[in-house]
């Protein structure tokens, strides 16, 4: 097996008022029931299995199960960025960093796996899915897409982090999530021409990390994988019936 190189930070809490958790019976969507254990616990198995994680930091609420598979346990503040910031706090300085939302049980460790031993040497590195990949491992799934020079994507529930550039990447983060609403900053941000090739389906992937590196002050690289789960989140109803069927198939486990 190989030797442990990565620390996780599962990102587990949420708005607690959260209507698809309340509907379910729980406070955070990662406790939701699946073939008998909460979604959070397969991610959580997946890491362990996976060989290459050292430390597991979880934010959020935990069952006495899902407690056993992790190493350091944070205190949810309910605000996604709030939570992220607190994680990587909570790791070494100069770890790399496995960042993840709870709701992607249907990743398995050899994926996981993969994906890290494919990652790039970077400051920040994102997974991507090509639709085809996604529509071929989930038919009728819904994600939300991106078309780009190199065919359409969909983003990954997982990136990959430099703990070092943590000071750095945490305000820049909260100015983009600030400015998702508004189309003159974020053009201000990405620059009027690539955001209008982005919007086109115009831009090269090579293009799009040079333009997120300029805005987050480090390098910044996407990664192509073909393991759709990777984008696969239950964030409502027909995707937690997906997920169950599965389960109680034997498909995944």
């Amino acid at each position: 097996m190989s030797t442990p190189q990565w620390q996780a930070l599962v990102l587990g809490g949420g708005d607690p008022g959260d209507p698809f958790a309340l509907e379910h019976g729980v406070s955070v969507k990662a406790l939701i029931d699946i073939g008998g254990k909460p979604m959070g616990q397969y991610l959580l198995e997946a890491l362990r299995l996976s060989g290459l994680i050292e430390t597991v930091a979880y934010v959020g609420p935990l069952t006495p199960e899902m407690a056993q598979l992790v190493d350091i346990s944070i205190l949810d503040s309910g605000k996604l960025l709030d939570n992220l910031e607190r994680g990587m706090q909570a790791l070494p300085d100069d770890a790399k960093i496995l960042i993840l939302t709870a709701d992607i049980p249907l990743l398995t460790s050899p994926m996981l796996a993969e994906v890290l031993q494919m990652a790039p040497n970077a400051g920040v590195v994102y997974p991507i899915v090509r639709r085809r990949d996604c529509e071929k491992a989930f038919p009728g799934v819904k994600r939300t897409y991106a078309r780009l020079l190199e065919g359409t994507f969909t983003g990954g529930n997982l990136f990959l982090v430099d703990n070092r550039i943590r000071e750095r990447l945490i305000p820049r983060l909260r100015e983009v999530l600030a400015y998702r609403k508004q189309p003159l900053r974020l053009a201000g941000l990405f620059g009027f021409v690539t955001l209008l090739r982005m919007l086109t389906g115009g831009l090269r992937i090579s293009r799009l990390e040079g333009q997120v590196s300029k805005i987050l002050g480090v390098e910044a690289r996407a990664l192509i994988t073909p393991h759709a789960a990777v984008g696969t989140d239950v964030d409502k109803e027909s995707d937690l019936e997906l997920v169950r069927k599965l389960v109680q198939g034997g498909t995944f486990a």
